[in-house]
């Protein structure tokens, strides 16, 4: 029986027969999926997202058990809009990334943002910079400072992106469309830049869309809720 000693996060979790959670974990070693027995007791309240912990999974399928759990620092401990960006991010592995692919750039990548949420720094800039690691890590990434040609991006250029080969420079403005100045400045994450972080906005959903298909982003439409204004 395969042993695996890792540190993890929890994604995601559900009620799983009687007393057991199926949950999706985090690892250097790729999202896992392992039933966590006993999750009605003291282990399941360690199988919450945000919490930095040890775990050790045992088996060889692709579903393995939980046999150890432990926390190992202090949770971070997300609201509002920082909670709704954690459960997007958590969303985001969860559909793009392949079981059991080793990704230890991304993992270590997560615990950073996590810790950057809940210290309260701005958020946009955090998410366009995790999404952005995700999609180069997984190999759809592009360059923001040359188009599909190997031409450098000129600053009063315009430019669309065809999705997995990169920026096409266009004669004329057109919807979704992106300015050169606001290429640069995102290559440079340089967010003072008028625009530039509406502009990252659009190019990652942009970027990110063929890859989620067609079933829209449940923490997206979460959040967009909590935007709305409340009325009387």
């Amino acid at each position: 029986m395969l042993v695996l000693n890792q540190p993890a996060y929890v994604l995601h979790s559900r009620a799983y027969r009687e007393s057991s959670a199926l949950v999706d974990f985090l690892t250097p070693q790729g999202r896992l999926r392992a039933v966590l027995r006993g999750a009605r007791g003291k282990a399941g309240t360690l199988a919450r997202p945000f919490v930095a912990l040890d775990a050790e999974f045992r088996g060889r399928g692709e579903l393995k058990n939980v046999s150890r759990l432990e926390a190992t620092g202090i949770p971070n401990l997300l609201s509002g809009e920082a909670l709704f960006s954690g459960l997007y991010l958590n969303e985001l592995l969860i559909r793009l990334l392949p079981a059991e692919d080793a990704q230890p750039a991304i993992f270590d990548h997560y615990a950073l943002t996590l810790l950057a949420l809940g210290q309260g720094r701005a958020i946009e800039p955090l998410l366009r910079s995790f999404e952005w690691r995700l999609l180069d890590q997984l190999g759809y990434g592009f360059a923001l400072d040359q188009d599909l040609h190997g031409q450098a991006v000129v600053s009063d250029g315009i430019y669309r992106l065809q999705t997995d080969d990169g920026l096409v420079p266009i004669g004329q403005w057109q919807p979704g469309a992106f300015q050169g100045a606001e290429l640069l400045a995102m290559a440079d994450a340089n967010w003072q830049t008028p625009g530039a972080l509406a502009a990252a906005k659009r190019l990652m959903r942009q970027a990110l869309a063929p890859h989620l298909g067609g079933k829209p982003l449940v923490s997206r439409e979460l959040f967009m809720t909590l935007k709305e204004p409340t009325r009387d």
